[in-house]
């Protein structure tokens, strides 16, 4: 039930709670009890607001997330079918079900899943339960891109040019795009996530991208309308928050800049956007509150617009939920926007008005997935063996679904968290995002920081010279570790020497060892960086050590302990964190996303290793391997079976995706490792060639 009486509002600043007002002695909850249709990191993040707030919390869970971190966190959970969300998260009659057995009074939907389902708001309603966003009208205008588009135009908002009914056939498609002029986008009316898109920059790029979209369109969307527009070159991504209530009022909270994309899915966002000036800002958030107040939304929801490079702007869409990237605006702001959601669906008025959202400082969000960039970005899945985060505080805040000895399961998005950092200026937050990829400790499964490490140190992006094809302008042929941020050697080896130098101190100061009290004032060392020797000599004890390499005075400060894996020191002044992980009898030092393996020797042992012969790596050119964990759908070839290169081997599942996996030659199958229906780990044998 609504309160009568307003709770203060709690705003979150930086990662920082602010202390709220004290509360009326008789002040109720905004609701008793919230189930968050959702799961991972935002049903989680809903779950800290409605507990701040006083609010109890249900959760839902599919088989495959018995012991998810939003389970463990909500007041009560109940199950609500098989691992496939078309089963679980997306059953409506179970989520209803769910509120009438707990006696949730109101829906928190996250994004994704349920969340722009008109269906889903009006089941809620009939229901007696308030949905917390927007009511069915607004997401039914909104959710369908041709009709958005006409409800913009009619709203004054700025709109790309182009044909906004649904085109036919191809013949007519190329009509329409000579009309609009080259380049041109086919689009899917009912379209998200990049499907049933197509760029066309002549007639016959339109004919083909005609019938690729609308087929993508009908599989992936069951609606096989597509329109076009005038396709912006140089384009950026840059969103408006928005925010509104039911009593009429709607306010604009700055912008996003999203154009990190990688196959039109978003990868860094950031808040406010390096390229607009306060005018277009302005003009951008006024907009996008006319087109709100013309659906009369409620609940918080961002319109998306395309900006060129003379700051020129079109709206994409409106999204009728809250984003995946809404910490950078809660950083900037000071907002909870989720408490906010609530508080409008308790039917209560926006507590502020426009004047008083004010824009401080920088934030910038980068989204960490389960997945191998040196792979094509193929997802991983497994067990979190080891998860720590950075320290959260007033310049670092994630949003998180995992823990560690979690697992990242093949049937949902392989997202670990988000990774969110604040500072007073877009150099600030960079810098601080940098440190805090340092920080991030995953073991067990594969990860994309080294990704993430390199587009933070980009020189373009450190410019704000960004694109939505920035990705693919900057790492044409795929992500490799040529792309990493270039790292010191000399600095890596001092590291090394001082890891190793507190380790044989504390050898040497155990209880009972012999030599226990030998003074180690001053050693000569051979640092083996990749088995690239470097000579060092390392000085000092405890804390504070020198180091001599290359010609060079390291002087590197440190309270490293053996057995910790973080190196958090300063080397000539400048904070460093270097993750160390003991491999055999070396090191294995991890900066940048960038890895090497080290050993610290004497002269003497670095003269017999020299010696050493190199491991060759295994042959495995016959083999046809799992490029990722997952499971084995089929295998369309058989053993004494003549192939071609190009042909289609076997079809692997993982992450909600089919991975088709096919001969890079020809040749002859010689044994089959593996059958249908197999679960596989990664670079499992599937087929041996003769």
């Amino acid at each position: 039930m609504a309160a009568k009486k307003k709770v203060a509002r709690t705003a979150v600043k930086a990662g920082r709670k602010v202390a709220p007002k004290a509360q009326p002695a008789d002040a109720k909850p905004l609701f008793d009890k919230i189930l968050i249709a959702n799961r991972g990191e935002i049903a989680c993040r809903v779950i800290r607001s409605c507990k701040r707030l006083g609010i109890k919390t249900v959760a839902v869970y599919s088989e495959a997330d018995a012991d998810a971190l939003h389970v463990r966190e909500a007041d009560e959970a109940v199950l609500i079918g098989p691992p496939p969300s078309a089963q679980s998260y997306l059953q409506i009659d179970k989520i209803v079900a769910a509120c009438k057995r707990t006696g949730a009074q109101a829906v928190h939907p996250g994004y994704g899943f349920l969340s722009e389902k008109q269906e889903f708001q009006k089941a809620l309603a009939k229901a007696g339960i308030v949905f917390i966003g927007p009511d069915a009208p607004a997401i039914h205008a909104m959710g369908d891109k041709i009709e958005s588009k006409k409800l913009a135009q009619k709203a004054g908002v700025s709109t790309v040019p182009g044909y906004l009914a649904a085109i036919p056939d191809a013949d007519e498609a190329v009509k329409i795009a000579r009309k609009i002029g080259y380049p041109v986008m086919i689009k899917a009316s009912a379209g998200g996530g990049g499907k049933g898109m197509r760029i066309a920059y002549n007639d016959a790029e339109a004919h083909e991208g005609f019938g690729s979209a609308t087929n993508e369109a009908k599989a992936s969307f069951a609606d096989d309308r597509v329109f076009i527009e005038k396709y912006i070159e140089e384009p950026r991504h840059i969103e408006i928050q928005l925010i509104g209530d039911s009593h009429g009022n709607c306010l604009y909270l700055w912008e996003r800049e999203c154009s990190i994309q990688r196959r039109h899915q978003k990868v860094i966002e950031e808040a406010p956007s390096p390229f607009l000036d306060a005018r277009t800002r302005k003009a951008m958030g006024e907009q996008a509150v006319a087109l709100a107040k013309a659906v009369k939304y409620k609940s918080a929801g961002t319109v998306e617009f395309i900006v060129d490079k003379h700051r020129k702007f079109y709206f994409l869409e409106m999204n009728t939920r809250l984003q995946v990237e809404h910490p950078v605006t809660e950083l900037i702001t000071g907002l909870d926007l989720v408490e906010l959601m609530i508080r409008v669906a308790a039917g209560e008025k926006l507590p502020f008005a426009q004047k008083d959202v004010k824009l401080q400082g920088w934030a910038v969000e980068a989204r960490l997935y389960a997945e191998d960039p040196f792979r094509n970005f193929l997802p991983s899945t497994g067990r979190l063996v080891k998860y720590r985060e950075p320290a959260a505080g007033p310049d670092v805040r994630v949003d998180t679904g995992v823990y560690e000895g979690g697992e990242i399961s093949m049937f949902y998005d392989p997202m670990i968290a988000k990774l969110c950092t604040y500072g007073k200026d877009r150099n600030a937050a960079i810098a601080r995002m940098r440190r805090a990829l340092d920080e991030f400790y995953v073991r067990g499964v594969s990860h994309n920081v080294p990704f993430l490490a390199a587009l933070m140190a980009h020189p373009r992006f450190v410019a704000g010279n960004l694109t939505t094809n920035f990705i693919a302008e900057e790492f044409k042929g795929g992500f490799t570790a040529a792309h990493l941020p270039p790292r010191d050697p000399a600095l890596l080896a001092g590291v090394a020497a001082v890891v190793d130098r507190i380790q044989v101190q504390r050898a040497a100061a155990s209880p009972g060892k012999v030599g226990n009290h030998v003074s180690l004032v001053q050693s000569n060392v051979v640092v083996m960086l990749n088995r690239e020797p470097t000579a060092l000599t390392v000085t000092g004890s405890e804390t504070a050590f020198a180091v001599e390499v290359d010609g060079r005075r390291l002087d590197i400060a440190t309270e490293w302990t053996p057995g910790e894996p973080l190196f958090h020191g300063r080397v000539d002044g400048e904070v460093i964190v270097v993750q160390v992980d003991a491999v055999g009898p070396g090191w294995r030092l991890i900066l940048e996303g960038g890895q090497a393996d080290v050993l610290v020797l004497t002269p003497g042992q670095a003269e017999l290793y020299a010696l050493m012969p190199v491991k060759a790596a295994p042959d495995t050119s016959k083999f046809l391997l799992s490029p990722m964990p997952g499971l084995l759908a089929s295998v369309a070839v058989s053993e004494g079976q003549e192939i071609k290169a190009g042909e289609a081997l076997a079809v692997v599942e993982a992450m909600k995706m089919e991975n088709v996996l096919r001969a890079v030659r020809d040749g002859t199958v010689k044994t089959l490792h593996a059958a249908a229906g197999d679960s596989l780990r990664v670079d499992q044998k599937i087929i041996e060639f003769a």
